[in-house]
């Protein structure tokens, strides 16, 4: 326990790099499809259709390979069960084998599994995750996609979250301190968003996934503490409790 520890200490030091590396990325990104939409507010695209009913929802579910790791994952599921409730008519995208172990159990359609994810998932990885993911929101075989993953908050931290990835929220904000005047596109407006919003979705699964990650160290890190510091204890009762038998049998 003490080895696995530090082994996930040193992981998270890694991981926590990477998320905060990531998430400017994912702000930009979203900052220039927001001006692109302002300026060009006629633009239209299927990743921004809003379905007239929603009949059914897929969700992908980032949760880890392996246990010894605290709460991370059953307090993910526990929130993913609150939400994901209609076997017939949601499906899942497990990331991570306890996620679809969970709702395999519980005849939930699995539509795609990936087990076995890298540590530093590459971003081909991530590419053909946000593909099949989009084909099944553009193929109408779901209305909506959500991603139930665990925010990374700090080493003994990490936070149960969902987002809809398809469609996509209104990107129109655009802060008061942002220089307005209008933009020019080249190639048109139409083809930069066409480019984009495919990256602005990859961006958010690879974000997810390097979140989950480092909650992931994190946690296994603190449990794996804990585990030591009870074992350290049971050993010295234990030890106590020997020598004072081995006394005994003496005198």
């Amino acid at each position: 326990t003490k080895a696995m520890e530090m082994v996930a200490a040193a992981k998270l030091r890694k991981a926590q790099e990477r998320v905060e590396g990531a998430r400017p990325y994912t702000t930009h990104v979203k900052a220039i499809i927001s001006r692109l939409l302002q300026f060009a507010p006629n633009l239209v695209h299927p990743f921004l259709k809003e379905r007239e009913e929603v009949k059914t929802k897929g969700y992908l579910v980032i949760t880890s390979d392996r246990g010894l790791c605290g709460g991370y994952n059953s307090n993910l599921l526990r929130r993913a069960k609150d939400v994901v409730k209609n076997e017939e008519k949601d499906g899942i995208i497990a990331l991570g084998r306890k996620g679809r172990d969970f709702f395999k159990n519980r005849n939930f359609e699995i539509q795609a599994e990936y087990i076995g994810l890298e540590d530093e998932p590459s971003w081909e990885e991530v590419r053909s995750i946000s593909r099949q993911a989009a084909g099944l929101f553009l193929n109408d075989i779901y209305d909506e996609l959500y991603i139930i993953y665990n925010e990374f908050i700090n080493a003994m931290q990490h936070k149960p979250t969902i987002i809809k990835l398809l469609p996509l929220e209104p990107l129109t904000e655009i802060e008061e301190k942002e220089h307005n005047e209008p933009y020019k596109f080249e190639p048109s407006a139409k083809e930069t968003l066409d480019k984009l919003l495919p990256r602005y979705i990859d961006s958010l699964i690879f974000g997810a996934l390097l979140e989950a990650k480092a909650s992931e160290h994190g946690a296994r890190m603190t449990a794996m503490g804990s585990a030591t510091k009870n074992a350290d204890e049971m050993i010295d009762k234990l030890t106590l409790f020997y020598n004072r038998a081995r006394q005994a049998s003496i005198t």
